[in-house]
């Protein structure tokens, strides 16, 4: 009898170290749908000067991911997101000045977002990869060259007759600096217009935004 017990209460043990050796592998599963990091893969034939990775909720692109590096044809770059980021907006320039943008892309389920595959290609799951194709991106890089810091940023479709509101929001671009503005895709032909801590002010019309990365002042 003692014998029996002995038996049956090695064996509830054994259920309950197995349950909780299989508990922690279990969590980590369930988190592995949270986490929106992916690599950029450049199969476009072109050298990715810079790459902007930021939530599609963010109004700004935020800095270059790429820094000092570029990513040459053929190459993947490791682009590292907080978890539970799941919807990002991915912006390319080229080295010809051309830029590719992605919006709204679910990067959780995907390991890849791939710049030079047919546009329009399914995207799929981990393990997969997305095409990106963009036309009509009049998204640009300000660049401000002057030795002023620029405190307000507007630009509006040359056919409106309004400039609309400061994109620069909280931020300044100081001498030397960039700042990434993003536009909606769509109508190419802007006016930009800039405001100096001087209270100067200084205007580009008419510019064809689809066709330029960067927008320099002066």
């Amino acid at each position: 009898m003692r014998i029996l017990l002995l038996r049956r209460g090695l064996l509830a043990v054994g259920l309950l170290l197995a349950g909780l050796a299989a508990a922690p592998a279990w969590a980590q599963g369930g988190g592995a749908n949270n986490d929106p990091s992916f690599n950029v893969v450049n199969r476009s034939g072109r050298t990715i000067q810079e790459l902007y990775v930021s939530s599609s909720q963010q109004n700004a692109w935020g800095p270059d991911m790429l820094g000092q590096n570029v990513l040459d044809n053929g190459r993947s770059f490791p682009v590292r997101l907080p978890a539970g980021q799941c919807v990002n907006d991915i912006r390319v320039v080229y080295d010809g000045g051309q830029s590719e943008e992605r919006r709204s892309v679910d990067t959780c389920p995907l390991s890849e977002v791939v710049f030079g595959q047919q546009a329009g290609a399914p995207r799929s799951g981990k393990g997969g990869s997305a095409a990106a194709g963009a036309t009509g991106n009049p998204s640009f890089n300000l660049v401000n060259r002057t030795r002023k810091t620029i405190q307000v940023l507007r630009a509006s479709p040359s056919s409106e007759s309004n400039w609309g509101d400061d994109r620069l929001g909280d931020a300044v671009v100081r001498p030397g600096a960039t700042f990434a503005v993003r536009l909606p895709a769509g109508q190419c032909t802007y006016d930009v217009r800039v405001e100096y801590d001087d209270r100067s002010a200084e205007e580009r019309r008419g510019i064809d935004l689809c066709r330029v990365a960067d927008v320099t002042f002066p």
